[in-house]
């Protein structure tokens, strides 16, 4: 397989690009070689600049549910384009795409659209503040809410990757207020609420997304909801990767817990910048204009991105794909262990309805310290594999994989030898 166009690009843009990325993910840093440029996307299917075709599993980290270029949510997105890019006004579809994610999320009556996902996360903390008249919030370690001072500590995915612990930049009176806790560990979150009496809210990624996929045990949740209202604290649901992932509206929901604030990313604007964040009535109402709690941007609500939510939400109900999520997942889940196990390679496969992750280490992954035992050495020949065998993986042990409801037979077929040549190959490492 020929790289030689990405590699040139990435020569060139190395002058006016910071390491030729505007992601630092994207680099490739932790797998080696120049990273790959992308010329166009269909349904499962993405293309690089030497026109080497994949089967793609990063799907932009997510909102690609669908597939790449769904033809409704072309569509929708044509015919709005015809009408303006952007007003800096409101407009009717705001309202429409506001009531089927309020209606997707029990206990969220009111919802603010912002641009990404870090924005929602930033705004949802700033109105657990305002809610509560708190100052601390509790994060979990490898949970990450965005490049935001606050959270960007003990942060996963990206950090990870880059091995750095967190962020230059970032001043100690920024992060002064923010607590660690380890996952799936109630009692580090007990130890911060024993010490602290002025704790805002916890916030979680419901199913770890950005240390692998980390599910939570034995009523993790359920105790961390119960632990937060007792110490009349907030809950708020980082649903960035989750939302309609594992069901149409929230992975809370699979877990019967009620966030208190509900974060959301590019899944409600068809993989346009889009971001937002939902509360019921009573924590709403405390943003302006209705409240003191600030919080505004021009091109929230862009009317392209609600017109491409809206076809896309609409369109995910209609399908239902979630059964055929949790087959095809389970489907890759034993191509991974079985191919593994035929070539003596360690791994651990940990997977979420459409979501899903090999861990390169003996044993199950339940926190971020498990996580950070993977090998991942391992799994940069093991992406490389896979890449040159047509499958398209995030470049790092510590991100997830992604499913739309357009994979096909030939699809997993095509996946099913990369991961045999790919657990080969890692045999073979000396």
């Amino acid at each position: 397989m020929n790289f030689k166009t990405s590699e040139q690009l990435y020569k060139k843009g190395l002058k006016h690009l910071v390491g030729a990325v505007n992601s630092p993910v994207r680099a490739f840093a932790s797998v080696g070689g120049n990273p790959l440029f992308i010329k166009k996307a269909k349904g499962t299917r993405i293309t690089d600049v030497d026109n080497n075709d994949y089967v793609d599993y990063v799907l932009s980290y997510g909102p690609m549910i669908l597939g790449h270029r769904h033809k409704k949510v072309q569509n929708a997105i044509d015919k709005a384009l015809k009408n303006g890019y952007t007003f800096g006004a409101s407009t009717k579809n705001e309202i429409k795409l506001a009531k089927i994610v309020c209606n997707a999320f029990p206990g969220m009556d009111k919802v603010r659209f912002v641009n990404s996902g870090t924005e929602a996360v930033l705004s949802g903390i700033r109105l657990a503040r305002a809610f509560t008249g708190k100052d601390k919030i509790i994060k979990f370690a490898g949970c990450y809410h965005g490049h935001q001072d606050a959270l960007l500590v003990a942060a996963g995915s990206g950090l990870a990757t880059l091995s750095m612990p967190g962020s230059k930049g970032v001043p100690e009176g920024a992060v002064k207020n923010t607590l660690i806790a380890t996952y799936n560990d109630i009692e580090s979150v007990k130890a911060h609420f024993k010490k602290h009496n002025d704790i805002a809210g916890v916030i979680i990624e419901p199913v770890g997304g950005n240390m692998g996929v980390v599910i939570p045990q034995n009523n993790f949740l359920k105790e961390l909801k119960e632990l937060t209202k007792s110490h009349h604290a907030l809950l708020i649901a980082d649903e960035v990767m989750t939302g309609f992932r594992s069901k149409f509206g929230g992975a809370q929901e699979i877990f019967d817990v009620e966030a208190d604030i509900t974060c959301l990313g590019k899944v409600v604007g068809g993989g346009f910048p889009v971001g937002a964040y939902g509360a019921r009535n009573e924590i709403m109402e405390m943003v302006a204009p209705l409240g003191g709690m600030y919080q505004a941007g021009t091109l929230s609500g862009n009317p392209i991105a609600m017109a491409a939510g809206i076809a896309t939400l609409k369109e995910l109900e209609r399908q239902n794909p979630y059964q055929y999520f949790e087959e095809i997942g389970s489907i890759l889940e034993v191509i991974l262990t079985e191919k593994a196990k035929e070539y003596g390679v360690d791994i651990s496969v940990n997977r979420f309805g459409s979501m899903l992750n090999p861990f390169f280490k003996k044993g199950a992954v339940t926190d971020f310290e498990e996580a950070q035992q993977s090998d991942t050495k391992k799994f940069a020949v093991f992406f490389w594999e896979m890449i040159k065998n047509g499958v398209f993986l995030p470049p790092s042990q510590f991100e997830a994989w992604f499913l739309s409801s357009a994979i096909s037979e030939r699809d997993l077929d095509i996946t099913a030898r990369a991961i045999d040549r790919g657990m080969k190959a890692v045999s073979e490492m000396k």
